[in-house]
């Protein structure tokens, strides 16, 4: 398994060893000790949650509040997907640039996001299945999005994609709105909170 970090810290992608034979395919898909390796703290992963969507289908940009926000581990089952991760932790030298990642059902690719980062993903094909390990329970009070196709934040769709957004993410506001309602984390909070994770182990108290 290799694990590689992203332009944006907090954000790696992994990619598994496969294990190929004429009955099919093995991988190890998640390895929590090799991510504490590179995270200074085990994921403690509490809820998986899994979405199946369409062609065009544009998922985010969706990010918690810190703390504790949620890190999230993403992979595909089956189909095929670009995978944004988008910096919205003010005061961070690469707030509002944004990096993505093709996950798909033959790499087999993974994407890790830290707490207090921005994550949207484009469906590629009908079916697409995604899921997510994470490392908080759903919270409706604490969850926040911003409209994916925010021209400040400039997310760039692949050709011949026609988005189809939720009524929530249609109505969710642009980056510097965000910033200006308090709805962002800071560098300060998310630093602070991975330092206590480490210092933790990675589990909450």
């Amino acid at each position: 398994m290799e694990i590689r970090p992203l332009s944006i810290d907090g954000a790696y992608v992994v990619t598994p060893r496969q294990f190929p034979d004429d009955r099919g395919v093995f991988l190890e898909s998640f390895r929590g000790d090799k991510l504490a390796e590179h995270l200074g703290h085990r994921p403690d992963i509490v809820q998986t949650n899994t979405s199946v969507s369409s062609r065009g289908t544009v998922r985010g940009i969706h990010f918690a509040d810190v703390p504790p926000g949620q890190g999230k581990y993403v992979t595909v089952l089956s189909g095929s997907l670009v995978d944004y991760v988008i910096d919205i932790r003010v005061g961070s030298p690469t707030f509002g640039q944004w990096e993505s990642v093709v996950l798909d059902a033959v790499d087999r690719r993974a994407i890790w996001l830290s707490e207090g980062l921005g994550h949207a993903f484009c469906a590629l094909e009908d079916a697409t299945t995604a899921m997510y390990l994470c490392t908080a329970a759903y919270n409706p009070t604490g969850e926040h999005g911003i409209h994916p196709l925010d021209p400040e934040v400039g997310l760039e769709l692949p050709d011949g994609i026609e988005p189809l957004l939720s009524p929530k993410d249609e109505a969710a506001p642009g980056l510097t709105q965000a910033r200006e309602s308090g709805l962002l984390p800071t560098i300060e909070a998310t630093s602070a909170w991975a330092a206590d994770l480490s210092a933790r182990g990675g589990a909450p108290s």
